[in-house]
Order: C-alpha cells, then sequence, then structure tokens
C-alpha cells in the first residue's frame, strides 16, 4: 500500500542538505541553551556530574538509560555474556538440544532476576494460552490473549499482579511489565501458529522454549513462533560468507552509539530543557523545533541500540531476528513509522494483513486498521496519549489508501497515461 519506490537520489540529496542545515543552526542555540541552564536550580533533579575535567554536566533525566549503562551495566554485560558462552557450548556439544538449553538458561536467568512468583505469574498466563489454543479457533485465541495482556495494562489488575513480586530495585517495574507483555505476545503467536496447524498441537514444552529465550525475554523483539521454531530446531549450523564479519561490525556499530549519546548528554540537554515549560517559552522556534526533533531521534537511538544489540546476540545464535528500526529522518512512507519492527511483523501478520487482504478495499482497509491500533493501544498501555497516537495513526495509514484510489480514478489515471 502507498509509496513503493525510493526517492530519487538527487531529491534525498537535497533534502539531507535542507535538513543538515536546520539541524546544525538549530543544535547551535540548544548547545548555548544547555551551556548556560547548567547550573539552573529547577534542572538540579536531572543534570548529574558529568565530565569535570570538560566542566560539562550529564543529562540523566532518561532513568532506563542511566540504569542500563550504570547501575546495571556490569549486571547486564554478565548475564547476556553468560548467554552467549553457554550457547556456543551447545552449538558445539548438543546443536540439536540448543534450543532446549536456551530455554533452561532464560528460565534460570528469570528466575534468580525477578523471582519465583514473576515465573509462576508468566507461566500460569501461558498455560491457559495453551490450553486455549488445542481448541484450534482462532477468535478464542484473540480473546484469550488480550483478556492476558489487558491484565498487565490496565488497573487493578496490572497492579495485583505487580503486587506479588517480592523486592524492590529501579528496573524491577520495567523487566516485570516488559517481561509479561512479551510473553503475551509471544504465546498468541504460538497459539495462532498451532491454530493453522493441521496435524495435532505443538506441545506446551514448545512454547516454553520458544518463550524463554532470554534475549527476547525482557524487551524482545516479538519473533513470530514459526520463524522460530523452524529457525532454532536447525541442528546443521553453518555460517554465510562473511556474516561474523557482519555480526562483529554491527556489535562495533552499537558500541560506538552508546559512546556518541554519552557524549550528546554532556553537551545538549534535550531531554531535561522541555521539563520546564516555563523556561521552554522563551527559546526561539529554531531551538524548539531542534528539541523536537533531537528527542524523535533519540527515541530511535535507543530503540535501535537495544534492538541491535539483541539482534547481535541472536544472530550468533543463528537466528535471524527482526531488524531494528529504520532512522526516522529516512522514514517518507507514513505505513513504515514504527520503531519495532517485531511488533509490527506480528500485527501485519496477525490482524492487518490477515483482515484487510490485499489492502486496496477502504472498507476492509478500515476494519484492518482501527482492529490494529485497538490491538497497539492495548499493547501500549491505555491512556490519552495513546488514544491521541493511535486516532493519528490509524487516520494517517488510511489516508495513504484513500489519496493512491483517488488519484487512481478515471480523469487523474488518463493524465498519468499521457505522460508515460
Amino acid at each position: 500500500m502507498g509509496v513503493k519506490a525510493a526517492l530519487p537520489s538527487y531529491e534525498l540529496g537535497l533534502y539531507a542538505l535542507v535538513v543538515s542545515c536546520a539541524i546544525a543552526y538549530s543544535g547551535l542555540e540548544i548547545f548555548e541553551t544547555s551551556r548556560e541552564s547548567m547550573n539552573r536550580k529547577a534542572f538540579r533533579e536531572n543534570i548529574k556530574p558529568g565530565w569535570h575535567y570538560f566542566g560539562r554536566k550529564m543529562d540523566a533525566a532518561d532513568f532506563e538509560w542511566a540504569m542500563w549503562f550504570t547501575s546495571f551495566r556490569n549486571i547486564i554485560i554478565f548475564v547476556l555474556s553468560g548467554h552467549v558462552l553457554f550457547a556456543k557450548i551447545c552449538s558445539m556439544v548438543a546443536p540439536q538440544h540448543r534450543s532446549v538449553m536456551y530455554m533452561v538458561y532464560g528460565m534460570g536467568t528469570v528466575l534468580v532476576t525477578m523471582g519465583s512468583t514473576y515465573l509462576m505469574i508468566v507461566l500460569s498466563h501461558c498455560l491457559v494460552i495453551y490450553t486455549v489454543a488445542l481448541t484450534k479457533q482462532k477468535w478464542v485465541c484473540f480473546v484469550a490473549g488480550l483478556c492476558s495482556l489487558a491484565s498487565f495494562k490496565v488497573e487493578p489488575f496490572s497492579s495485583w499482579q505487580n503486587g506479588f513480586v517480592t523486592g524492590n530495585f529501579d528496573l524491577q517495574d520495567v523487566l516485570f511489565y516488559g517481561g509479561a507483555g512479551f510473553s503475551i505476545m509471544r504465546a498468541m503467536s504460538f497459539a495462532l501458529e498451532n491454530c493453522e496447524r493441521k496435524d495435532g498441537n505443538y506441545s506446551i514444552f514448545a512454547l516454553m522454549k520458544y518463550n524463554f529465550y532470554l534475549p527476547f525475554f525482557f524487551f524482545g523483539p516479538v519473533m513470530t513462533f514459526d520463524r522460530f521454531h523452524d529457525q532454532v530446531h536447525v541442528s546443521e549450523l553453518r555460517r554465510k560468507d562473511r556474516e561474523l564479519w557482519h555480526i562483529h561490525a554491527h556489535a562495533l556499530l552499537h558500541l560506538v552509539a552508546i559512546v556518541v549519546v554519552d557524549i550528546f548528554f554532556h553537551f545538549f540537554y534535550i531531554l531535561t530543557l522541555p521539563s520546564d515549560m516555563k523556561f521552554v517559552s522563551h527559546l526561539s522556534d529554531w531551538a524548539l523545533a531542534g528539541l523536537a526533533y533531537s528527542n524523535l531521534v533519540y527515541d530511535w537511538v535507543k530503540a535501535a541500540v537495544m534492538f541491535g544489540v539483541i539482534n547481535t546476540i541472536a544472530r550468533l545464535d543463528h537466528l535471524d531476528p527482526p531488524q531494528p528500526p529504520k532512522c526516522i529522518t529516512m522514514l517518507y512512507v507514513f505505513a513504515e513509522t514504527h520503531f519495532d519492527r517485531g511488533i509490527n511483523d506480528w500485527l501485519c501478520k496477525y490482524v492487518y494483513d490477515y483482515l484487510g487482504g490485499n489492502h486496496d478495499n477502504i472498507l476492509k482497509e478500515l476494519v484492518a486498521t482501527i482492529s490494529t491500533f485497538v490491538v497497539t493501544t492495548l499493547w501500549l498501555g491505555p491512556c490519552e496519549i495513546v488514544y491521541i497516537w493511535s486516532v493519528c495513526n490509524c487516520f494517517g495509514l488510511n489516508f495513504e489508501l484513500w489519496v493512491q484510489l483517488f488519484f487512481q480514478l478515471k480523469p487523474f489515471a488518463n493524465i498519468r497515461g499521457q505522460d508515460v
């Protein structure tokens, strides 16, 4: 649907030049504003000590990024390095059983990190959805899956379940809701693929191996069950030409991105400045536009780094995971504006393409889009901001189809035929 061909290189070059000049001009003012407001009392909570020898403090307003690369940096490195080492030994000794070993390591890590109660909550939801999957009725699987997902996204059910988990550390809520939400999406994929299976049912053991693959467990991406099942059960493991070189290059690229973001946060306080609306109201339009653009790009970089690191580990395990998100500056087709390609693939396969067919019928497209964003709204967590985002994106996707069909009408089609 929509524009399929790439824009001409000269047009892309012109856009890149204009955007680069605008970013440089607005960035200069943001840099000066950040330097002047470094010691502002209103920003003291988010501006933390940084590079004293450069005379710069650091923007630490994003607690997730700060926790990943300060408090939990060593733990994350230790756990993921353990998985890589464990997976390498399994691939060498017993490649036909590597999926079982991945599951054992993943369940053990979840148990140590979040406790037995959390593990039992996730297992209970998986068991319920597995039981429903045995009916081989897609609509029943969808209802059960969405109800399970709603229990983690809608109050008071989410807080009630979270209350069972003991312990208290900074990323507990993030890991709780992240692991639970992705587990439900994976369980739904398993159930829907089981409905498509002609001969018998997949075992619950297959669901456990799929769900507790550690790199995907807490933060995704969601790899549909059919793809994961086929790839993880390949016993003859072979690398493509220069595959390891590409894996090392991507790992180095993500390391460079982390360092660049850290440097950026010492000189541009893009997250803290917008927190004081009275202060922001005195900035120029160029600085405001630069702040808005910088926050959008930072969200993309954050997602690209997170999914990129996970994907690098998955490729070491001989998997082909969903790609990281596209750079937001390079997007000019509305239908490609998604940060999580795993969730996007899931929604397209089980909702959007399933209901929309060829996407050339306005009514089917409307039903498919609304249904997709109903699920997306539940996935993100129902709230006013998500409602606004969903309505705008739903309209945007349908508007592309409306414009395309409008210009296919006879008068415009004749003009296009004459030009050709």
